[in-house]
């Protein structure tokens, strides 16, 4: 019944994109297992990533299953249809039972997506990351795959408020947005937390810096390009801009990655 829902669910997301002529290119795919546990750990630059994740995944693992913002359970039918996919809501506030819901469904053998910087980054640098990543990886033995995207944070993403708001979503035809799956990594059964999540981190600067630097993702030259990093020439907020912007949980383990030289 589940994977019922959520092959419909995956139809209906694919019938949107076609809709907003959205092309989705996946590249590194191929080290995603096509059978047993195995955990996604994901970089976030936008409210709709879980869709262009699932679709660069879907040849491979067409039912991943997404650690969620638990207030979208609150939305009327939302709450319905995350919880027959099987997704797992996420409270920062008491976030043991997401992660047990997580470590149940990864010993069943499913495929898990966490977004572990917890958030939306403002920089669109990879920002703080929670250690629960490598806890559940170190626990389950699952592997985990590093998944970078770049190009939905011009359909619909954080930037600095105006006039008290938020920026609304554009719907500009024909955006492109690519997701990258890296090399799995693994967790030694010692292997200290703190120090394995920093070296994600990197990973994941690596992955997205390389996407952000795809000639069809570049500001063109003298663009206002508020949707790019600072750090490459963009006009998003810089580390210390986003950092008062941010809300990131206190038990985060703080950058020691990236940004790479933008030279």
């Amino acid at each position: 019944m589940s994977d019922r829902i959520h092959a419909a669910v995956n139809l209906l997301g694919r019938g949107a994109l076609r809709a907003l002529d959205v092309h989705v290119e996946s590249r590194g795919a191929a080290h995603l297992p096509t059978s047993g546990p195995v955990l996604l750990a994901c970089t976030h630059v936008s409210y709709p990533d879980f869709v262009f994740v699932q679709k660069g995944a879907v040849e491979r693992r067409p039912y991943v299953r997404f650690m969620c913002r638990h207030d979208v359970w609150n939305v009327p039918w939302a709450g319905w249809f995350m919880e027959k996919m099987q997704h797992v809501p996420v409270d920062r506030t008491a976030p043991a039972g997401a992660y047990l819901r997580a470590r149940t469904l990864l010993r069943a053998g499913e495929a898990v997506c966490a977004f572990p910087e917890a958030g939306i980054s403002y920089s669109y640098t990879v920002r703080p990351l929670m250690r629960g990543v490598a806890s559940l990886a170190r626990e389950t033995g699952a592997a985990v795959v590093p998944v970078a995207l770049w190009g939905s944070q011009r359909i619909y993403s954080v930037g600095r408020p105006v006039d008290g708001r938020e920026p609304a979503p554009d719907w500009t035809r024909g955006r492109r947005v690519d997701v990258s799956f890296g090399e799995p990594l693994t967790v030694a059964p010692g292997e200290d937390l703190t120090e394995w999540t920093r070296g994600l981190g990197a990973t994941l600067t690596s992955l997205l810096e390389e996407l952000q630097r795809l000639p069809h993702h570049r500001p063109r030259p003298g663009e206002y390009a508020p949707w790019y990093p600072a750090h490459l020439g963009g006009h998003a907020p810089d580390r210390a801009e986003a950092a008062r912007l941010d809300e990131v949980p206190r038990s985060a383990v703080r950058p020691t990655w990236g940004p790479i030289d933008p030279s």
